[in-house]
C-alpha cells in the first residue's frame, strides 16, 4: 500500500466542525452497515487501510490494547481496510463490544473521508491518506490525528479521548435535542376515541422503509421494530384530527421552525404492547428516496398506563421522554431517534408524518422508486387528505 501523499491530488479534508459523510457499508458482522445509525457516542474512524504493512497492523495493535475505551456505550470504533486479504486471511477480528471492521474494498468511504484522492481507482498505484477521526455524538468531526507505524497518532488519539466528558456533554453542556414538546393536543375523550378504535379494529403488524438496490422497499424485522398499527379510514374522525393540528400544532411549527405543514402522511394509531416486546431501534424517518419528502414526524401519546415505550434521541444524550395522553412531541424527520422495549401493558400513540406542498412535488416525482410503484401511494389513500 501506497503510503506516501501526492499533494497534486484532490483529497477530502474533513477538519473540527465539519459534518461527516453518511454511508452504507459491509462490515464484519453486517452486510449493510447504515453508518448514520451509530450516532449517540463518540465514534472513532481509523482509516488503516491494510493490516497486510508494519504500519497497518501497528494501529489495529493500538486499538486493541485500548479497547476498554470502546464499549458501545460512550465510544466505539470502526476500522477501515481497502485490503480484501484482511478479511479472507483473516487480518483482523471484530471484537464486541466496541470494535469493528469496514471492508471497503470499492474505496468509496475512503474517497468520502480523504484516505485517497476523489478520483481515485482502485486496483491502480494510488496515494493515500491514513488518520483517526474522532466524531462527536451528532457525527461531526472533533479531531483528526495520523495515524503512523511509530505509534504517536496513537498516543495522541487515546490521550484526547481520555480528556472528553461524557457524551452527552460533548459540547461542553448538555443539548436538548431540537423537538417542539406540546401538551393537549388531544383531548382525553379524543384519546380513548382512538385507542377504542384500536381495540375493536385490531393491529397489523407493520415494518419499515428502506433503501435497497435503489428502490425503497417495505422491511419486517423484528429486531430493529415491533410494532402493530390500526388505520383511521372514517373521514369525521379524520377532520377532527386535522382540526386540531391546524390549531395547536402548525402554529408552533411555523414559529420555531418557519414551517408551515398543508399535509399529512399516516393516519393510524400504533400500539406497542409489553406481549410483543415492542420497540424501534435508533432510526431516521427520511433517508430513502421514497421517504425522502417527509419532514416532521410526530409522537402523541394516548395513554399513560404501561412502562417502557418511551421515545429519545441518541444523538442529545440518553434521556428518553414519556409524554402525557394527549401531548405531541414533533421533531425533524432527519433526526435518529428510538423507541425503547414496552415492559408493562401497550402504548396507544397517534404517529403521522407532516410534509408541504414542495415535499409533495418530492414524493410524485420518487415514485417510481417505491416498491410496487403507485400501490405504495393507494395504501395511504386516505392520509393523502391534505391539511386544509
Amino acid at each position: 500500500m501506497n503510503a506516501a501523499v501526492n499533494s497534486a491530488r484532490d483529497f477530502e479534508r474533513l477538519g473540527p466542525g465539519d459534518p461527516s459523510p453518511w454511508f452504507t457499508q459491509r462490515s464484519t458482522s453486517n452486510e449493510r452497515y447504515v453508518f448514520d445509525t451509530v450516532a449517540g457516542r463518540y465514534v472513532v474512524l481509523g482509516f488503516f487501510l491494510s493490516a497486510a504493512d508494519s504500519g497497518g497492523k501497528a494501529a489495529i495493535q493500538a486499538v486493541e490494547a485500548q479497547q476498554a475505551f470502546f464499549n458501545d456505550e460512550t465510544a466505539c470504533f470502526f476500522g477501515v481496510s481497502l485490503d480484501p486479504g484482511d478479511e479472507a486471511e483473516p487480518r483482523v477480528r471484530e471484537r464486541l463490544p466496541g470494535l469493528r471492521y469496514l471492508w471497503d474494498f470499492d474505496g468509496s468511504v475512503c474517497r468520502l473521508y480523504g484516505a485517497i484522492p476523489k478520483d481515485g481507482v482502485l486496483g491502480q498505484a494510488l496515494p493515500t491518506r491514513r488518520f483517526w477521526m474522532v466524531l462527536d455524538p451528532t457525527l461531526r468531526v472533533m479531531a483528526v490525528f495520523p495515524l503512523d507505524g511509530e505509534g504517536k497518532g496513537a498516543e495522541a488519539l487515546f490521550a484526547y479521548l481520555a480528556s472528553l466528558p461524557p457524551p452527552s456533554h460533548f459540547a461542553g453542556f448538555e443539548v436538548p435535542p431540537p423537538i417542539l414538546v406540546l401538551p393537549n393536543v388531544f383531548e382525553p375523550d379524543l384519546c380513548r376515541r382512538l385507542i377504542g378504535l384500536y381495540d375493536e379494529q385490531g393491529g397489523e403488524e407493520s415494518g419499515f422503509m428502506r433503501e435497497v438496490n435503489g428502490m425503497t422497499v417495505h422491511i419486517s424485522d423484528h429486531k430493529h421494530k415491533r410494532r402493530r398499527d390500526c388505520t383511521i379510514e372514517d373521514a369525521g374522525l379524520i377532520r377532527a384530527i386535522q382540526a386540531r393540528f391546524l390549531r395547536r400544532i402548525n402554529p408552533e411549527l411555523n414559529k420555531i421552525y418557519a414551517f408551515h405543514s398543508t399535509r399529512m402522511e399516516r393516519y393510524i394509531v400504533g400500539c406497542y404492547a409489553a406481549e410483543d416486546a415492542a420497540h424501534f431501534r435508533p432510526h431516521r424517518d427520511n433517508t430513502s428516496k421514497g421517504t425522502a419528502y417527509r419532514r416532521f414526524a410526530v409522537s402523541i401519546n394516548l395513554n399513560a398506563d404501561f412502562e417502557g415505550g418511551e421515545v429519545s434521541f441518541p444523538e442529545y444524550g440518553p434521556r428518553s421522554f414519556k409524554a402525557p395522553p394527549g401531548c405531541a412531541i414533533v421533531f425533524p424527520c432527519a433526526l435518529l431517534h428510538a423507541v425503547s422495549r414496552v415492559t408493562q401493558g401497550r402504548r396507544y400513540a397517534f404517529l403521522p408524518f407532516l410534509y408541504d406542498d414542495a415535499a409533495a412535488r418530492i414524493r410524485e416525482a420518487n415514485d417510481p422508486f417505491l416498491e410496487g410503484g403507485g400501490s405504495y401511494k393507494a395504501d395511504f389513500a386516505a392520509s393523502q387528505t391534505g391539511v386544509p
